[in-house]
């Protein structure tokens, strides 16, 4: 059997140019987990590890007395935020006024049931209050622009900038202040300047 990469299989996905780009993201299921305040606090790396618990879980559920239906192998996909502000009034500078949903996509073959199942298993194995917050869930983004950031997280507003500039010329407007983080590289092996994100806004044609 071959084994999916979503670095191949949904390249245009996930490792777009360093370059704005109109695209149309599909249906597709995650796990997820809402929070906020300063992403470099405990609460949000408690929640990333209890999203990886899970997410792992599935990956080596093959192993499990009662392996899936369906089961294939499979590359664990990154770590993906949608950021909001707490405060609209609040520049989105202060970290922590932020507000978010970290998530990681799922394989076709987990479902409900086997959500559930695998947060019991995972629960007694690698306690972590987040896992109960815990959700399954599917999402369409649909029509979007989204560019490969390379750089600290701190400097994203100029490639924000970038893709309005790059909508408004094209006849699109953006739908919601809402915006969506993948996160290629991991920080804590890479160096700010030459981190790999994914930034992406939901837009439309203008009518």
């Amino acid at each position: 059997m071959t084994k999916i990469d979503y670095k191949k299989q949904d390249k245009s996905l996930y490792l777009p140019k360093e370059r704005p780009d109109i695209v149309r993201v599909p249906r597709m299921t995650f796990i997820a987990i809402e929070g906020q305040g300063d992403p470099n606090g405990d609460e949000f790396a408690s929640a990333t590890a209890a999203l990886y618990s899970l997410s792992y879980a599935a990956k080596m559920s093959y192993k499990s007395e009662a392996p899936p239906e369906g089961y294939y192998e499979y590359t664990v996909y990154p770590l993906e935020g949608v950021w909001d502000l707490i405060d609209v009034s609040v520049p989105p500078t202060v970290k922590s006024n932020l507000k978010y949903k970290l998530m990681i996509r799922q394989p076709a073959f987990l479902d409900d049931a086997l959500f559930e199942r695998l947060r019991r298993e995972t629960s007694r194995k690698k306690p972590n209050p987040f896992l109960a917050g815990a959700s399954f869930v599917s999402m369409e983004e649909g029509l979007c622009c989204q560019m490969m950031h390379v750089g600290s997280y701190d400097d994203e507003p100029a490639s924000f900038a970038t893709m309005e500039a790059y909508c408004r010329e094209r006849g699109y407007r953006r739908t919601s202040l809402l915006h969506r983080e993948i996160y290629i590289s991991d920080p804590r092996k890479t160096e700010p300047s030459r981190r790999k994100t994914v930034l992406r806004i939901q837009v439309a044609p203008e009518a």
